[in-house]
């Protein structure tokens, strides 16, 4: 009979393998679709890049004779971002991108489906005066980031450009489209997070039928088989377990790609056909997992196949040893070096899942600590019975908080980032909360800020705009200070400052000489010098994080000063700032129209992309740590059958076994779930800190930082909870089948 007829022929006979098997084949299942899911991503960023990289102003190659002008810009409506492309065609020739059904001519506009709907559903005033023109088609899903983006694709005669528009060879191509790095980096992560708790669960299931089929082998070695034999029908055993679990991971990933196209990543969901993996990396991930499931079963019966005897006979496993402890502090020292490498991620990641690794050596040995703890102290049945089992067997007892020691980790390291990145967020800025406003050329300052002025007038809207040429003060000795010419009373209406306005001068947030001082039109003009007795005035900043310029009255601006830039800026009110906002990206003409939300929007998506990601992680990982650790207490049950039996038979109450399997479960998961809250703050507070002093931010640690170590002491605890059915399972079953 063949190791795989064996396999069948217990699978048909024994129900416990059956039930093990199962388990095992659904554990795989899911560590296979995880592995597929997040290999998929980077993918998937990178199709979502070529659809819109079309949209960018600059590319990383062009060569050739220009064929366009073309500039890209940022608008903002109802709290969502709209991405503006403003072309004009300089040569015939011009390759269309897929999904863009024609070049506009100048006066003709392509909007995506999702934006045609919002200016037909709402006043012109609100948001279809802001893209001058006829629309006259609609943007495909091919030319979009993801299905709901707002995009327009406005024509322009080269005349009317906007001054920073860039002249190239063609739409940037598909080519120069790269991948999200973040997200890949988070998918990196999710693979050491999620990977290790599903394949604790496989570890888990199998542990069901570990004492029965060791048993079993060793039988068959003390009856002559040899060891290549036992280990043939082990890996036949755990084979049919691991190789349908791994296609029936393949078979369920297109449920998991269609959930994961809901999940918002950078502004918005995702399309059907983003998420792929390439058939070589899919028949690796096929062919890897179930040989690590299989090469875990093979490994373990190194003592069946070395000694058989010992296998059917009670016998105390090794003291662990003390150097355990030393893997903790040596694996953070590798990350926090890979961390001050700083570009190699995979390095970052490796440090990442040592750590990890480290807690999984550590556990075991702080386990069989307080086993002895309680052997030595306390005297109370229940307590004996777990602290013997602690003791003599801290391996198998840490086993059922494997699977917890992941998600406590990912949820301490997330709230320590979490928090961190709040603080980072906001904060800043030059002009008040209120304003739009536009930077653009000197020449064009005047003409946008008229006819802004007048829209506004039509809208019958009190708002107007204010055009503020931009000059550079420069001193004898290179000191150089950027200063905007506008009037006082109007500067602190815009700017974040405090003064008293009292006439003409100069106002200034520090001390000014202008003795030495001479004000151009730009950097590299020739300085004017300021007419002897003009005055520097105090004024204050209103936010120390924010950038106020210098204030200069137009009346001390000397002859001959010719400013090569300016701004147009104008202040708002919540009711109606959509209105002002579509007046002056209307005269803006493509320039790009900012405001606070804009400053914020990145980091708004980004932090919410990232509490979403971490959501999502932590409750997948704390569903796949609760299974394994319920499973993990069932098997252990199941793996000492015969002493539970005797010890019943003696008169031993179920009650008092339940209550000792309960504190086996909770006393290593107290350990595994502080020693990993603490383990996942450090490495939180290590990744933060690339970032940390480019940003001159301080990482903030939040009280919600128990919340993981607390929800995961309580799902270990809950799952514990299986001993007493499983117990009562034993109690129902004659001894003497054991």
């Amino acid at each position: 009979m063949s190791p795989v007829q064996l396999a069948f022929k217990v699978l048909r006979a024994d129900r416990r393998t059956r039930t093990a098997t199962l388990l095992t084949a659904v554990g795989v299942a899911v560590a296979t679709g995880l592995v597929l899911l997040l290999l998929s991503l980077p993918f998937a960023t990178q199709a979502r890049a070529e659809r819109a990289v079309w949209q960018e102003q600059y590319g990383s190659r062009d060569g050739g004779t220009p064929t366009l002008s073309i500039s890209s810009s940022t608008d903002y409506f109802d709290g969502r971002r709209i991405d503006r492309v403003d072309v004009a065609q300089l040569a015939g020739g011009v390759a269309l991108p897929a999904g863009v059904p024609k070049f506009p001519a100048p006066g003709e506009v392509l909007v995506s489906p999702e934006l045609f709907q919002a200016m037909n559903r709402l006043p012109a005033s609100q948001l279809a005066d802001r893209f001058p023109g006829k629309v006259v088609g609609t943007l495909g899903e091919d030319a979009l980031r993801f299905p709901d983006q707002l995009v327009a694709l406005v024509g322009h005669s080269p005349e009317t450009m906007p001054v920073n528009a860039n002249e190239r060879n063609g739409f940037v191509p598909p080519s120069e489209a790269r991948v999200d790095a973040l997200l890949t980096l988070l998918a990196g992560v999710g693979v050491v997070v999620l990977l290790v708790p599903s394949l604790v669960l496989v570890a888990s299931s199998a542990r069901l039928i570990a004492a029965r089929r060791e048993q079993r082998l060793a039988a068959l070695r003390l009856a002559g088989a040899t060891p290549g034999q036992v280990v043939a029908i082990t890996a036949a055993e755990t084979g049919i377990a691991a190789v349908t679990g791994a296609l029936l991971g393949w078979a369920i990933s297109p449920l998991l790609w269609s959930l994961a196209r809901l999940v918002r990543w950078d502004g918005g969901t995702w399309l059907a056909g983003d998420f792929r993996v390439p058939i070589g990396l899919t028949v690796f991930v096929l062919v890897a997992v179930p040989a690590l499931v299989l090469l875990a079963a093979v490994l373990g019966l190194r003592r069946v196949v070395s000694n058989p005897v010992g296998a059917v006979v009670q016998h105390t496993p090794k003291p662990l040893r003390w150097w355990r402890l030393l893997s903790l502090p040596a694996t953070a020292l590798f990350f926090f070096f890979a961390i001050e490498q700083g570009d190699d991620v995979n390095l970052i990641l490796l440090g990442l899942a040592l750590m990890i690794a480290s807690a999984m050596l550590v556990g075991p040995y702080v386990t069989a600590v307080i086993g002895g703890f309680f052997v030595s102290r306390w005297r109370k049945p229940s307590a004996l019975l777990a602290g013997r089992r602690l003791r003599n067997d801290p391996r198998g007892a840490y086993r059922a908080s494997a699977g917890v020691v992941l998600a406590v980790f990912t949820g301490s390291m997330a709230l320590t980032l979490m928090p961190s990145f709040d603080a980072m967020a906001g904060g800043g800025g030059t002009y008040r909360d209120s304003v739009l406003s536009v930077d653009t050329s000197g020449e064009r300052a005047g003409t946008i800020a008229a006819q802004a002025n007048a829209t506004l007038e039509r809208y019958n809207l009190p708002a107007r705009a204010v055009s503020m040429p931009e000059v550079t003060l420069k001193s004898v000795n290179g000191s150089t200070y950027t200063g905007v010419v506008v009037p006082c009373a109007e500067a602190v209406k815009l700017y974040r400052v405090q003064a008293t306005c009292t006439g003409p001068g100069i106002y200034s947030t520090h001390d000014l000489e202008l003795g030495g001082f001479r004000v151009a039109g730009d950097y590299d003009g020739e300085g004017v010098p300021f007419a002897a007795g003009t005055a520097v005035k105090p004024m204050t900043q209103t936010d120390e994080d924010g950038y106020a310029p210098l204030i200069i009255d137009p009346a001390v601006v000397p002859a001959g000063v010719v400013p090569s830039y300016a701004r147009v800026a104008v202040d708002t009110t919540p009711a109606d700032r959509e209105l002002v906002r579509t007046a002056l990206v209307g005269a803006a003409g493509g320039e790009s129209v900012y405001s606070r939300e804009l400053y914020l929007d990145g980091q708004r998506d980004q932090l919410d992309d990232l509490r979403r990601v971490t959501v999502i992680g932590v409750t997948v990982a704390a569903v796949l740590a609760g299974c394994s650790a319920a499973i993990a207490t069932a098997g252990s049950v199941m793996d000492r059958r015969r002493t539970f039996g005797a010890l019943m038979a003696a008169g031993t109450p179920t009650r008092v076994l339940s209550r000792a399997l309960r504190m086996e479960a909770a006393l290593p998961a107290l350990v595994a779930t502080i020693g990993s809250g603490l383990l996942g703050m450090i490495a939180g507070l290590g990744l933060f800190s690339i970032i940390q002093e480019s940003q001159n931010a301080s990482a903030v640690i939040s009280p919600w930082l128990v919340a993981p170590v607390v929800l995961g002491f309580a799902v270990a605890v809950l799952a514990a909870s299986v001993c007493t059915p499983a117990l009562n399972r034993v109690r129902a079953e004659p001894l003497a089948d054991e």
